[in-house]
């Protein structure tokens, strides 16, 4: 079974089962409120999981005893409060009571109520305070608003749902040694995916889909096992960041969120795909107007940014470090040049960038042009850029491109184009890349290849003649030509056909007459 079909496979289960618990959810509230619900329930039976088989398995392993069991010996109780507070792959701890497998078994029972899960949440938040992983686990659950008269109008009602919801989600497979899927990414995007409309939000704005997150993770950890750092300044729910880490071993990730919501999410799926919160640092602002890590630089850039969006441009940045060298400011309207701007300050001198950008960028002008000039006449940073299909993103069908972008380029002296718009899977809402196509992105890229209709290496001059305009077609020539239409033998056989059609028809004549009737 190759990764595309065991992907789709786990898809459709994790699918299977959320649209099953989101069925019990549609009709109480909207689909941006009981995402959150969903998932903050899978993450918490995960973090449940976690310590019990870290607990078992590791630090009571020679005591031949359960947490559970421990937990009830007080000198027991306190050194397993103080190994999982220190541990790095855990940093909290949860009682016993408030395990999710023992709220299971009171649902079971039906001495549950939902004051119960609510003081399990609370208490696991509490557990951290004024430790090291304090403002990892700060506010995780606030978005599972377990009050909401949306979830019954009683607190009997409220627990009689959220202890369906709980039911169902104990019983889907985490698969995680097996997975091929980003399981909170993957649950997120169906979610808004399927319920965009009263969501109101894109899918495509948080979550990349797992193709051209490979393509982006493959191109910066290219020729590198190890990464010190990896950064993405707009890392949505994370699945970007934990991409490169399949592609290479990554010290530490950092990224910032805009979106609070979107930012818990991007931390619980680093805990759940067992990134130590000792080894990420994801903060939640806006990242051009208020940046968390400008005193960094990283190995490795990543992004998938919301395409064309606003940002102020406010003239204070003409002095900020990452713009002042360009003399122009991204526009107002589209704030997709001061992302680059601000990767390329963050960038190390032996690092790669990779950004997935809308077309526009390669050939708007004004500002824009200016901003694009200056990256590649005065400072020779671009590297290549590749042209995806449309519609890869839910809810965003335009076509996209990859920016790569080096400070210490190895081919100094061309661009690399790549038009891959056409090498595609269709598919009924969304199309998708097969595992060939990206290897063949990659191994073009990394060869630098001349391939006919599909890349070329363009020199500097070339670019520079074309006012340093980058669309694709001006370099990447994919005209099919049309085969020659023989007119003269086209008119013979229409007129051949013409004088079968009065042979039938006199044909037809003879058989109508015989029957009394006529053609007329």
């Amino acid at each position: 079974m190759t990764n595309i079909q065991k992907q789709k496979q786990q898809q459709q289960a994790l699918q299977s089962a959320l649209w099953s618990i989101a069925s019990d959810l549609r009709g109480n509230m909207d689909a941006n409120e009981f995402k959150n619900y969903i998932l903050g329930l899978i993450f918490y039976r995960y973090l449940s999981e976690n310590l019990v088989d870290h607990a078992n398995n590791v630090l009571l392993k020679d005591d031949h005893m359960t947490y559970q069991d421990a937990w009830k010996n007080n000198e027991y109780k306190e050194a397993l409060k103080s190994d999982l507070l220190e541990d790095s792959r855990v940093g909290y701890y949860i009682e016993p009571q408030f395990l999710y497998s023992s709220m299971i078994e009171r649902i079971k029972v039906g001495t549950f109520d939902i004051t119960q899960l609510a003081k399990a949440t609370n208490a696991l938040s509490d557990s951290v305070r004024g430790f090291e992983s304090e403002d990892d686990f700060e506010h995780l659950f606030d978005d599972m608003d377990l009050n909401s008269s949306k979830l019954g109008k009683s607190e009997s009602e409220r627990t009689k749902l959220i202890s369906t919801i709980m039911q169902k989600i104990n019983d889907i497979d985490f698969m995680h040694a097996d997975a091929e899927i980003d399981i909170l990414g993957d649950a997120y995007e169906y979610l808004i995916g399927n319920f965009a409309a009263s969501a109101g939000k894109k899918a495509g704005e948080f979550y990349t889909p797992q193709q051209v997150s490979k393509i982006l993770a493959k191109i910066v950890t290219l020729n590198k096992t190890n990464l010190k750092t990896i950064y993405d300044p707009t890392c949505g729910s994370g699945s970007l960041l934990l991409r490169v880490g399949r592609e290479a071993k990554v010290t530490k990730y950092y990224g910032q969120e805009l979106n609070s919501t979107t930012y818990n999410l991007a931390r619980m799926n680093m805990l759940l795909h067992h990134i130590s919160f000792k080894n990420f640092d994801i903060k939640n602002d806006d990242t051009l107007e208020k940046p968390k890590h400008l005193d960094l630089k990283f190995e490795a850039v990543v992004a998938n940014p919301p395409f064309g969006t606003k940002w102020s441009a406010d003239e204070k940045f003409i002095d900020d470090p990452r713009f002042n060298q360009y003399g122009k400011l991204a526009p107002k309207s589209k704030a997709d040049f001061a992302f680059v701007q601000h990767m390329v300050y963050q960038l190390d001198d032996n690092g790669t960038l990779a950004v997935v950008l809308p077309h526009g960028v390669l050939f708007r002008g004004a500002a824009e042009g200016t901003i694009r000039q200056y990256l590649i006449e005065e400072k020779n940073y671009l590297d290549a850029v590749i042209g995806l299909p449309s519609n890869l993103f839910f809810g965003a069908s335009i076509a996209v491109c990859i920016l790569v972008l080096k400070k210490c380029r190895e081919n100094s002296d061309g661009v690399l184009f790549i038009d891959a718009s056409k090498e595609f899977e269709p598919g009924k809402n969304q199309n998708s890349l097969s595992d060939a196509n990206v290897e063949k992105i990659i191994s073009t890229y990394k060869n630098r290849s001349d391939i006919e209709k599909y890349s070329k290496l363009v020199k500097l001059q070339e670019i520079k003649d074309n006012d340093y305009n980058l669309n694709i077609p001006r370099y990447v020539d994919t005209f099919e030509v049309e085969e020659e239409i023989d007119l003269e033998d086209v008119m013979r056989k229409i007129r051949e056909c013409e004088a079968k059609e009065v042979e039938l028809k006199k044909e037809l004549d003879v058989y109508l007459k015989e029957l009394g009737l006529s053609y007329e």
